[in-house]
């Protein structure tokens, strides 16, 4: 098992060791922050304040390390991919020290604008943000461009990258100001502008762990399915390596789950746009799921059914 572990974290390592040290520098993050939230018992927003630092280093250790595996197959361009690399991690580090720094002092990382200094670090975690996006953006041009061994794997990272990146974005819908912020700051000056929830104020009541509204419309939902959209194509192109030897096949199955999972971040976005729990489903919401999973099902069926007309190894 450990050898198992070894190997991928060699590749990362290879393929950029900036991302490779921000992993590792949010996997120590994440230990100090779980034990924060086993020992400080104070809450923000009705979630504990070391909650959303934990959340944002487990997040950095999979997309750091996902990132630097996948640069280390870059045949063109590995100086300038290096460079973006650590571009991508030094704007990480300090987005997450921005968050992990408002946890420690019990202020609000995210719309909170109640002092100069709060909106000022709001601020340029907004700037950071689009770094951020647009490193990754043309981290994801070149490994469009040059592609992985496997076609299959291919197309794997091309679609999972461009719903990465449209998840990334989805965060814009956050720092829109609702309009009761909008009202409160035209009579007396608003402390935050922007929020995770539709329809219901921020810091009710929320799912375990991820915190996401049970009363309301959660867009957090959307944009974590999106971020994590890359590790999902690629798992399940890993899996369909042990299982399917036709790579034709397999190709053909990865656009069909890529585009079912484009589905889903659709559908949980409109879900949380229209005001509604992810755990509280409409007959709508439920119709447009009966949908997308009968749509998934059919386009399975014809992807494996449809005659190959030839094998493809590697990645044209």
């Amino acid at each position: 098992m450990v050898k198992g572990m070894i190997t991928p974290l060699r590749t990362a390592w290879a393929g950029n060791r900036p991302l490779t040290m921000l992993a590792g520098l949010m996997a120590a993050l994440t230990v100090v922050t779980l034990a924060g939230l086993m020992l400080d018992d104070r809450t923000l927003g009705g979630q504990p304040v070391w909650l959303k630092p934990f959340k944002f280093a487990v997040s950095f250790v999979v997309y750091g390390l996902t990132l630097a595996w996948l640069m280390a197959h870059l045949r063109r361009g590995r100086r300038f991919a290096r460079w973006t690399g650590g571009i991508i991690a030094v704007a990480a580090a300090l987005e997450v020290a921005i968050i992990t720094g408002q946890a420690a002092r019990g202020r609000a990382s995210h719309f909170n604008e109640a002092t100069p200094l709060d909106e000022t670090l709001f601020s340029l975690m907004g700037y950071i943000i689009i770094v951020l996006w647009l490193g990754t953006a043309i981290i994801a041009g070149m490994l469009w461009r040059d592609g992985m061994p496997d076609r299959a794997m291919t197309w794997a990272v091309r679609l999972g990258m461009v719903l990465l990146l449209a998840g990334l974005a989805q965060g814009s819908f956050m720092v829109v100001p609702t309009e009761a912020q909008l009202e409160l700051d035209e009579r007396e000056g608003s402390p935050m502008m922007g929020a995770h929830a539709v329809g219901v104020p921020d810091g009710g009541p929320g799912m375990p762990i991820t915190g996401w509204s049970t009363t309301g419309g959660d867009l957090r939902v959307g944009h974590f399915v999106g971020i994590h959209a890359l590790q999902a194509t690629i798992l399940f192109a890993m899996l369909l390596s042990w299982l399917v030897r036709d790579t034709v096949r397999r190709t053909r199955l990865v656009s069909v789950f890529a585009f079912a999972y484009a589905g889903l971040l659709v559908l949980v976005t409109w879900q949380a746009l229209r005001g509604q729990p992810l755990v509280a489903p409409d007959g709508l919401t439920l119709a447009a799921l009966a949908g997308l999973v009968g749509a998934t099902a059919a386009g399975g069926l014809i992807a494996w059914g449809a005659p190959a007309k030839r094998q493809l190894v590697t990645a044209a």
